[in-house]
């Protein structure tokens, strides 16, 4: 799994990491998923430094289903007014709520072959500021 390649290796250079689903996922794959997935990759790296991010796009029907989850930091890219609205709502719960994501250091796993090894250069090469 690639969040739990993600925890073991900032774990191991002793850094923060964070964790974003794929954009969107909150409507297509739903809170329930994301909240599993990081519980999961929690449980085998409890000591990792982790921000997760679940991304609800435009939906703000998805947004609050994640919030009413438990979801403790979202993505809503719709209207600015709405993510007011939202991080309101938020904030009532203990959550947050951002912006569109900035594409600067980034890693996309999806197509990785070995994600443990690429995480390693990844997260130590934004380590020491190269």
């Amino acid at each position: 799994m690639q969040a739990r390649a993600a925890l073991a290796a900032a774990l191991e250079l002793g850094v923060p990491v964070t964790l974003e689903s794929a954009p969107a996922a909150g409507g297509y794959a739903g809170p329930g998923w994301w909240l599993a997935l990081i519980v999961a990759a929690q449980a085998e790296h409890p000591a990792a430094d982790v921000i997760a991010v679940l991304d609800c796009g435009e939906e703000p029907g998805s947004a609050l289903a994640a919030l009413r989850a438990g979801v403790p930091r979202i993505r809503f890219t719709g209207a600015v007014e709405t993510r007011a609205r939202l991080a309101a709502i938020a904030a009532q719960l203990g959550a947050a709520v951002e912006g569109p994501a900035v594409e600067e250091n980034v890693l996309d796993l999806l197509e990785a072959r070995d994600p443990l090894a690429l995480l390693r250069r990844f997260l130590a090469r934004n380590q020491d500021g190269s």
